[in-house]
Order: C-alpha cells, then structure tokens, then sequence
C-alpha cells in the first residue's frame, strides 16, 4: 500500500501561534490561564492545555467573575465588544487572534466606519464569523453561506458595498458567490459608477487555499482519502468535502483510535491531509498506523 500526506496539511501559522501563546502563558507560573472560547477546534490539545490549568471561558459574564488573571483571545478572534469588556473586566488580556482574521476586523471596521454595507461570505454560526460581524455597524452587514443567499439578497440603497471572507472558506465558492452578488448588485443598484462603490477583498488564507488545493490534487489520484481534525472544524470540513468531491472513499477522523475498525486493506493508495487545528503529533500517529496495522 503507497501511504501518501499532502503537500499542505496541519497546523497553520496563525493557530501554531495562539497554542503556542496559551502554553507560554500556562508555564509562566504566574497567575491563572484562561482561554475565550476553545483556543482552536481540537479536542485534543484542549485536553492537553486542561491538564496544564488552562480553563476555557465560555461567556463574558463568566469573565466578570474570575476577578483577574490572564485570558488569550482564541485565534478565531472575537467580537470588538467583546475585547473591550474583557480589559474592563480587569483581565490581562493576550490578543492571539490569527493576523489573517484581525485583517478581516481592520477592513470591516474601516470601511463600516466610511458607511460601507459589510458582505461576509462565510458560515454565521462559526466563531469566527461571529467575531467578523462584531467589527461592523450592527444594522451594517450581513452574512452570506450559499449562491443561493447570495442570489436571494436585495441590495436596493446600499450604494457602497465590501465584501469579505471567513478565511476557511471554499476558495471556489467564494468565487461563484462574488460574481453572483456583483451581477444583483448590478441589478439592483443603478446609481453604482462602474462597480467603484463595491469592493471585493479575498480574505481566504493562503495556507487554506493551499491546503485545499493540496488535498484536491492528492484526492484525485488516491483510491481512499482519510482527513483529520476536530468535529467542530470548519476548515477540516471544508478538506472533506474537497476530497469527497474526487475520491468516494474518503473518512473524517480525529486520531488514529477512529480508524480500529475500518478495513483499507483493499486499497492500494492511501492518502492523508489534515485540517489547520491538526498537531503534527496526531498526523504522524495516522501516518505510522496506517502504514503498520493496515
């Protein structure tokens, strides 16, 4: 059996340097570590900043309580309300935001402050979404998942529009969602001058459009495809759907435990990619059991 990893697979810079940051925190010896929010979409590193002492906040009225200590902004960044209440709320606040994401919040704040209509394209109920939204006017954006949102959308009276992404999103789909918004634009706002008043900003990050591209060229050549990640991963996801898209054996696993009772015997090449909140530790465990016990 050929055992191949993708070129592009794991953890990606900006969630390497917020767990990097927690356990810093955690191992200065000083005062308590809190994180808001899972500090990136692993169960397993979770655990493992658990049983250093980190505790994960879940709500800022939970946050009020803690009567000081450090807490780290998950790399999915958060709401500016948010932000602000933490330091009111006399916490230590460490700012482990991905850059990619706090771009995304600069552009939003800018431009919603010049009177901007904010489009992001992305999933709402993602965290990090959610943390987009709260850098626009409250009555100034609206999120937008499907072409079929996008093409339902009316647009009568907003004569200056930006549009942004979740940076795990389907690079192509964010293609085909922003010609569809131009074309109702263009339909619905005779008083734009030539598309100068609706401004597009490809906020997808390159190390996702990378790993996507990786997996879909592997997925094509493999009989099976196995992703990793957490459950609740959105980029992982995103790697699963790619690699459905071209090989009909694909499997969504955490760690190596999920594949004891999957047979892959039958294949003759397997390939592996991993989402962005994936540990190097956890693909090479995938990788060795893969290659000894199957």
């Amino acid at each position: 059996m050929k055992v191949e990893l993708a070129e592009k697979a794991g953890f990606c810079f900006g969630v390497n340097r917020a767990v990097d940051t927690v356990y810093r925190e955690a191992s200065s010896g000083g005062q308590p570590v809190y994180t808001f929010g899972p500090i990136i979409h692993n169960e397993e590193v979770i655990a493992d900043l658990e049983k250093k002492g980190v505790k994960m906040i879940g709500s800022l009225d939970q946050a009020r309580t803690l009567g000081g200590g450090t807490i780290v902004i998950r790399s999915h960044g958060v709401p500016k309300a948010v932000q602000d209440a933490l330091a009111d709320a006399g916490l230590n606040v460490v700012d482990a935001t991905c850059p990619f994401v706090k771009k995304i919040h600069n552009i939003v704040h800018e431009y919603s402050g010049k009177g901007y209509f904010i489009l992001i394209v992305g999933s709402a109920d993602h965290p990090e979404v959610e943390g987009i939204v709260g850098w626009a006017r409250p009555d100034g954006c609206k999120v937008v998942a499907s072409e079929e949102e996008a093409a339902a959308l009316k647009l009568c009276g907003r004569d200056k529009i930006c549009v942004v992404a979740q940076t795990t999103f389907n690079h192509k789909k964010f293609q085909d969602i922003v010609e569809i918004l131009r074309k109702v634009e263009y339909d619905d706002m005779s008083t734009a001058k030539d598309g100068s008043d609706f401004l597009v900003y490809n906020t997808i990050c390159s190390a996702t459009k990378e790993r996507q591209d990786a997996a879909a060229i592997l997925s094509r050549r493999a009989d099976a495809m196995i992703v990793i990640g957490g459950a609740s991963s959105s980029n992982t996801r995103k790697l699963c759907e790619i690699c459905s898209e071209n090989c009909r054996n694909t499997y969504f696993i955490q760690t190596k435990e999920d594949l004891e009772h999957s047979d892959f015997s039958r294949f003759g090449y397997v390939g592996i990619t991993a989402g962005a909140s994936t540990p190097n530790n956890i693909i090479e465990e995938v990788q060795e059991y893969v290659r000894n016990e199957l």
